[in-house]
């Protein structure tokens, strides 16, 4: 088939680490199929520096920049998506003669692959992961037009049970809707050596170390953990807390750590490429992400692929994929129960060898399977609804 895949989640110059998770979907489906993929880029982002290049094995990419007046509705954004789209690789996508289309992310992205759908006369599956469903769907006018473009796909495809049910919620049809969760690649994150880990990063033997992958911003909950680290370091008071990632809450990180007299327990490593980050969770005796909403954190699964120990929210579908003999989950914005969570962690003994199996269960292979299959039955259920009609 050819297949042509639109999103903001996938790694451009401006932003090379962006969507690694779909990068490694969507490199996995071009190799059974030719996959174009573009990319939105927020125009502002578009003004600023290249900080990498990309180079993506069995697809083609191509980028369009996402124009939009800041200061007007949000729920305007898929217009001003699907009419950047077209005035910028329109022409290009209607002589390309797609058999189907792959949306990755509900707003505005689904809502204006939507339209451009029913302009192309193709069928569209649309992937949803965590805040587009949680936190976009809960404004009204941003709600009907997700509503419309669920409904409309030829398929939906949730990160989580969790994100599968709030879909059909939204009126998707229970059938139409399907759970495939991320896998994770074992010839990165696998079970090593934790001290052959910290001697390659340049870290010492200290114990416990506390690690935090993701995004600087408040919803990530890396201002929460912060808070809960105190708790850990008075048990622990060799402890450090190494945040891994970049974001706008970073110097509010900074300047709270000096407050609570632990930044020198505090470090902030920025960004790693996914390819490093194997080492960092070998090296971690406890990854906590205290999220205010996900689906289903690529993070999480890698972590536990390398043996690695859980302290999460109990949000979205992390409670579907950590077993109790791999983490403690708290819920979202108690800093006091997230204290409580990582002191006891800290002091509990874990099977890596028990969590690492577990997460061997997560394939890309499994992935890659389910998905083409969707994508064959949306193309499948097009081709025979044309001919019923011609008829």
């Amino acid at each position: 088939m050819k297949v042509l895949i639109l999103t903001n989640l996938f790694p451009t110059p401006w932003d090379p680490l962006r969507g690694a998770f779909n990068r490694q979907q969507f490199e996995r489906l071009g190799q059974r199929h030719e996959v174009d993929v573009i990319t939105a880029i927020d125009f502002r982002e578009r003004l600023g520096a290249r900080r990498g290049d990309v180079k993506s094995a069995h697809v083609r990419t191509d980028y369009f920049v996402f124009l939009f007046l800041p200061l007007i509705g949000r729920s305007l954004l898929a217009v001003c998506w699907f009419l950047s789209l077209l005035w910028q690789r329109g022409l290009k996508i209607r002589k390309a003669h797609y058999d189907c289309m792959l949306v990755s992310w509900a707003y505005p992205d689904a809502v204006a692959v939507g339209w451009l759908a029913r302009w192309l006369g193709i069928p569209y599956v649309v992937k949803v992961h965590g805040s587009d469903l949680n936190v976009q769907a809960n404004h009204a006018l941003r709600r009907i037009q997700i509503r419309s473009a669920l409904t409309g796909a030829a398929g939906v495809v949730a990160v989580s049970r969790a994100l599968a049910t709030k879909a059909v919620e939204l009126g998707t049809r229970p059938a139409n809707v399907h759970v495939i969760y991320n896998g994770v690649d074992s010839s990165i994150f696998s079970p090593e050596s934790r001290a052959e880990s910290r001697a390659r990063l340049g870290l010492s033997t200290y114990s416990p170390l506390l690690l935090f992958v993701g995004n600087l911003k408040a919803s990530k909950g890396c201002l929460d953990l912060l808070e809960a680290f105190p708790a850990l370091l008075a048990a622990q008071p060799n402890a450090r807390l190494i945040y891994v990632g970049t974001g706008a809450a970073r110097n509010i990180l900074l300047a709270r750590a000096k407050e609570l007299g632990c930044l020198d327990h505090v470090e902030f490593a920025g960004a790693v490429a996914h390819t490093d980050l194997g080492e960092w969770f070998r090296a971690a005796d406890l990854l906590c992400l205290p999220s205010h909403n996900e689906g289903v954190p690529n993070v999480v699964l890698e972590a536990m692929a390398c043996g690695t120990p859980i302290v999460a929210t109990r949000v979205g579908g992390i409670p579907e994929v950590v077993p109790l003999y791999a983490g403690m989950l708290v819920p979202p914005h108690q800093r006091a129960a997230l204290s409580e969570a990582l002191v006891e962690a800290s002091m509990r003994p874990w099977s890596h060898k028990h969590i690492a199996a577990h997460a061997r269960g997560y394939r890309w292979e499994d992935n890659i399977a389910e998905l083409d299959a969707i994508l064959h039955a949306a193309v499948e259920s097009h081709a025979s609804a044309g001919a019923g009609a011609s008829a």
